[in-house]
């Protein structure tokens, strides 16, 4: 089904496209429901993510509940993508390309790595895709 220009934007990730579901618009971003508000007394799901972050030729690979705070703290160039997981998915990922650390937790955006990289961009926009994980947390 096309997306149409919703009544107005998003409430939970401020797109303003969606589809008609059932009567119902449904964001085309994130899956809210148009007209649902999230409750303003209560927090937001948890949701961790393992970031890749590009600056120049290197990928930083981390981990954090709250991405956007924390990418607005690291000096970087691009989001390449997001997976979810925690500490320990960020771990098995520094293990599996250790043979590219740069040092910390930086490594080569080359071979291996910019093929992982570019499977999870094919999944979607990183941004996109953390608007709908949290958009299914909240409906849950």
């Amino acid at each position: 089904m096309p997306s149409a220009e919703m009544p107005g934007p998003c409430a939970l990730c401020g797109e303003g496209s969606g589809t008609r579901v059932g009567g119902d618009w449904t964001c085309s971003r994130c899956g809210w429901r148009y007209g649902d508000v999230p409750d303003p007394d209560l927090p937001l799901p948890r949701i961790d993510v393992v970031y890749y972050l590009r600056f120049e030729r290197r990928v930083k690979i981390g981990t954090s509940a709250h991405p956007r705070k924390r990418l607005a703290a690291i000096r970087h160039d691009e989001l390449l993508a997001v997976e979810p997981g925690g500490r320990a998915l960020e771990q098995q990922r520094h293990r599996e390309f250790a043979a590219l650390r740069e040092g910390g937790e930086w490594f080569t955006l080359t071979g291996e790595l910019a093929e992982h990289v570019s499977a999870l961009r094919r999944e979607g926009e990183p941004w996109t895709l953390y608007a709908r994980w949290l958009s299914a947390a909240l409906r849950a």
